[in-house]
Formats: structure tokens, sequence, C-alpha cells
């Protein structure tokens, strides 16, 4: 089997060589589940950004349709302080009429 140095060196070549094929896959391995690992990150990451801007659209979106309400809103207040008004000075040209013996008189 050994017969030679020649035969020693040949069989040493032939183990290191599949040790360092041993050790080129297992890194090449791990390089490869690490960057699953990352892809799989970068996938949830951008799930996560899409969630995020469809949220921030949403908000928008309310945001528009309140300031709308908000607008039919301001709108019916100022209304209903107008009558408030109108009904205010209503009472006083009444009250005013009542004074002056025009009108109607008030019962205590």
């Amino acid at each position: 089997m050994f017969e030679t140095s020649r035969d020693i060196l040949n069989w040493v070549l032939a183990a290191s060589s599949g040790v360092l094929v041993f050790f080129l896959c297992w890194a090449l391995y791990y390089f490869i589940a690490s960057v699953q690992r990352i892809y799989r990150l970068i996938k949830q990451m951008e799930i996560g950004v899409n969630k995020a801007e469809n949220l921030i659209d949403l908000i928008k979106e309310k945001i528009s349709s309140s300031t709308a309400y908000l607008a039919v809103f301001g709108e019916l207040l100022k209304r209903g302080i107008e009558f408030a008004k109108d009904h205010q000075q209503k009472n006083d040209d009444e009250e005013g009429g009542a004074k002056n013996g025009r009108g109607k008189t008030k019962k205590k």
C-alpha cells in the first residue's frame, strides 16, 4: 500500500482535499442559509412597510372624509348660531315692544 513516499504524499493530498471540500461545502451551506434568512427578513420588512403604507393611506382617507364632515358640521353650527341670534333678537324685539305698550305682555 505505501511503497514509496510518493504514495504517502498522494494519500495526504487526497485526504486534505477531501477535508477542504467538506469545509467548503459546510461553509457554502451556512452561507446559503444566511442568505435565505436575510431574504426572509427583507420579505417581512416589505410586508411591514406595506402595512404601514396602507395604514397611512387609511388615516389620510379618514382625515379627508373627516374634513368633509367637519365642513358640514361647521355649516350646521353656523346656521344654529344664526338661528339662535335671530331667535334672541326676536325675543328682544318682543320684550321691547311690550315695554312700549306694543306687542304681547309678559305675565309674571
